[in-house]
């Protein structure tokens, strides 16, 4: 309970600081607090570019955040929600420390620059992040781990939208996937922590300040009840969409991963050229919506460039969020479907801010089939409780019929395109349920880079592995050195220039303690010798072995040799 406070306290700590980040990011590359309000004006940084500045920003965030992303943190790429997912499900709630930092500074430079993503992906993965570093730090049992990941996520949706309930449904509902008085209490401290802090940073409001909803006609509640199946289907269609995109630019790209956000940001500043409404998280342009401030047609149009912007945005290799994206689909296609049945029925069809109102909570749920947390967050984001019969109408029938279209939701079809279905967990002892540094074994002594090759074939006739890894005069891990490669190299020529291992090192797969053995096992099936050095998470120095035996062992669930420090 003390740990689920202090998380809460971080994550809105964290949130708070998130927040500011994108501010002054939007600042600095549009010259506006929110440019998706601004109608395509001109950055006044540089007001000579006119409106043509947003096909620059994107690229100019891509190349500040495409490195850092890459080098790391490859987990900070995309919207986050489905890396906390797997670390709870099979990683037994372990996630980088540095993701916090990472995902904080990437997904604002991607908002800030362009990218029309959500910000409650990156603070669930910051806030998890903090819960994962704080529990691993006080030595918490594996479940207890799990919990604070969860107590993260809850304080990190709390504290963003002023919304402590959703964001305990959410950690319950999406995180852990079950409910327990347990989990639901900490996850409530986490919350309510976390809440106190953002209210008084952000103030004590609702997210989305709407006048009062009211169903004026009972046959209003069919046409919110279709909406609900329409929205099912749109919140079906923008999953589908976003890794059709995904794969095409994975397809187009051929060059480094560090490059691919400034490329692709090219594509995705012509968009915003278009569309200058799709810039960033569009919060004013959704609020606007809900209040009927556009015509069908352009709503309609604000629909599609969404679905086009964010997908793309997250295609090329960016960082945020898609739970505001669904939000902002949900209330543009509400909006236009409120708008057209006022004019084919306008005795009946009532107030159109209400139809945008329940799209909202129906396209989320359709796309993400959490219904629970759909009813909570719309309920809090907004304050409307008139609205709220209709609103779990639909919503319920949006969940059901993504149901029907899909076996996945947009979070989890994101692992399964990985192979990991998070329905089925492995069994207990499964290499999937273990990690690299469970396993491993005390590392070899490794040989230095510039030893001659006659010595390092007495080092080999030592040792019992027939490998020994190879590191340069930092202590870098450069690779391994094979018997049987020292052994031709001396046949071939005995009596020539000596030889260095230097000269004989060949590189091996990199495998770090943070790696799951399931994946670890495809490399040491091709591996030369009879085992693989294991790498720090920094991917540099050397900290222990990875061997067919130890690998076999995980299997039967026998315990490893105790990694031991190399010299």
């Amino acid at each position: 309970m003390v740990l689920a406070v202090v998380v809460g306290a971080g994550a809105g700590l964290g949130s708070v600081a998130f927040r500011w980040l994108i501010t002054t990011f939007t600042h600095l590359f549009s010259g506006h607090a929110d440019y998706a309000s601004a109608g395509g004006s001109a950055n006044p940084h540089v007001p000579w570019l006119g409106p043509f500045f947003v096909v620059v920003a994107p690229v100019v965030g891509g190349l500040l955040y495409g490195p850092l992303v890459d080098r790391f943190a490859k987990e900070a790429r995309g919207h986050g929600v489905p890396e906390v997912m797997l670390a709870v499900a099979q990683r037994g709630g372990r996630i980088n420390p540095q993701v916090c930092v990472v995902k904080a500074l990437a997904s604002a430079l991607c908002i800030g620059s362009g990218g029309s993503v959500g910000r409650e992906g990156p603070i669930v993965q910051i806030g998890s992040a903090l819960g994962s570093t704080l529990g691993r730090v006080a030595k918490v049992p594996t479940e207890q781990l799990r919990l604070l990941v969860a107590c993260g996520a809850a304080g990190g949706i709390a504290a963003t939208f002023n919304a402590p309930l959703a964001g305990v449904f959410f950690a319950m509902e999406l995180i852990l996937g079950t409910f327990s008085a347990e989990a639901f209490a900490a996850a409530v401290l986490s919350s309510v922590t976390a809440s106190v802090i953002g209210r008084a940073a952000f103030g004590n409001t609702a997210f989305l300040a709407l006048p009062p909803f009211h169903v004026q006609h009972v046959a209003q509640y069919g046409l919110f009840a279709l909406l609900g199946v329409v929205a099912g289907v749109v919140g079906v269609g923008f999953t589908r969409v976003l890794y059709w995109v995904e794969d095409a630019c994975d397809w187009a790209w051929r060059g480094p991963e560090w490059l691919r956000p400034a490329a692709g940001g090219l594509l995705l500043g012509l968009v915003l050229l278009a569309l200058p409404e799709m810039y960033g998280v569009g919060y004013p342009v959704l609020h606007k919506a809900t209040q009927g401030g556009y015509a069908i047609g352009f709503l309609l149009l604000l629909l599609v460039g969404k679905i086009l912007a964010t997908s793309l945005t997250i295609g090329i290799g960016g960082s945020g969020g898609v739970f505001a994206p669904s939000l902002f689909i949900g209330a543009m296609l509400g909006a236009a479907y409120g708008a057209i049945a006022g004019h084919l029925i306008p005795s009946t069809a009532g107030n159109v801010g209400a139809y945008a109102l329940v799209g909202m909570g129906a396209a989320f749920a359709g796309a993400s089939r959490a219904p629970i947390t759909a009813v909570v967050i719309l309920f809090e984001l907004t304050g409307q409780y008139t609205i709220i019969l209709p609103l779990m109408l639909a919503i319920v029938l949006a969940a059901a019929t993504g149901r029907l279209l899909s076996h996945d939701t947009i979070y989890t079809l994101k692992l399964r395109r990985r192979g990991i279905d998070l329905h089925t967990p492995a069994p207990p002892g499964h290499l999937g349920t273990k990690w690299v540094d469970t396993v491993m074994e005390a590392a070899p002594q490794p040989l230095p880079v510039d030893t001659e090759l006659r010595a390092a074939s007495e080092e080999l006739t030592r040792s019992h592995h027939g490998v020994l890894p190879v590191v340069d005069a930092h202590g870098h891990c450069l690779g391994t050195l094979t018997a049987r490669a020292v052994a031709k190299a001396l046949a071939d020529d005995p009596d020539g220039q000596p030889l260095r291992v230097g000269d004989l090192v060949q590189p091996v797969p990199v495998i770090t303690t943070q790696m799951q053995l399931a994946t670890a096992v495809h490399a040491l099936a091709a591996a030369p010798g009879t085992g693989l050095p294991v790498l720090d998470p920094g991917k540099e120095h050397l900290v222990g072995w990875l061997t067919h035996q130890g690998a076999l062992r995980a299997m039967r669930g026998a315990a490893p040799t105790p990694p031991a420090a190399v010299a």
